[in-house]
């Protein structure tokens, strides 16, 4: 099935987006040079905090969950059961991504899209929508603060759409200002950088 509608309340949820595991056996495979092989016990790591906290009931991915196909099947067994220990108790959905654009032979349900009204979950936003979360673009901003800059993921959320930063560890990131995002966010769009402390501001274009 590609589309679905889920029962539950908005407040259930837990969504992140690009988890990537597997980037450091991506990079090695295509010819890049070779990192630490501990993104996925990394994004699994945070992940698992992130879910002890919100005790969310259901769990979206918003896509690009693996670096492809090849790193989800090359998974080991020990991130596949670490994987499983999440799940237990939860709804989990896998959202198709553009690196990833067919169901993994993980559990769980995997769909092209989630309808949870008044919301809809994609993997890339989409020009006219409304109440729409995406990922794909790997959000960041920049502010100055006491005369030096810092640059962090950010979510980018206007009265449309909410577009989410990746999740996963060796995951680079597209400017706020670059015209892919200040074409499909509104005007009033603002960008929340991530941190201990969330900082919100105008979103930079």
């Amino acid at each position: 099935m590609d589309r679905a509608r889920y029962g539950g309340r908005i407040s259930d949820i837990f969504c992140v987006s690009d988890l990537h595991p597997g980037k450091s056996d991506w990079i090695a495979r295509h010819g890049g040079s070779a990192l630490a092989p501990y993104d996925t016990r990394d994004t699994l790591n945070r992940l698992a905090a992130d879910l002890a906290i919100t005790q969310a009931a259901i769990v979206v991915c918003l896509g690009d969950s693996f670096d492809d196909l090849s790193a989800a099947q090359a998974l080991p067994e020990s991130e596949r059961l670490w994987i499983s220990r999440l799940q237990a108790g939860r709804r989990w959905v896998w959202i198709e991504g553009n690196h990833d654009p067919g169901p993994a032979e993980i559990s769980g349900t995997h769909l092209a899209e989630l309808q949870l009204a008044p919301l809809s979950f994609c993997h890339i936003a989409r020009e006219g929508a409304s109440g729409e979360v995406s990922g794909h673009y790997h959000p960041k901003a920049s502010v100055k603060t006491k005369g030096r800059t810092i640059s962090r993921p950010a979510f980018l959320a206007d009265s449309y759409r909410v577009i989410l930063p990746s999740y996963g560890t060796y995951t680079g990131g597209l400017r706020s200002h670059d015209e892919v995002l200040t074409k499909v966010m509104r005007k009033d769009a603002i960008a929340i950088l991530t941190g201990r402390k969330p900082n919100a501001i105008a979103m930079p274009r």
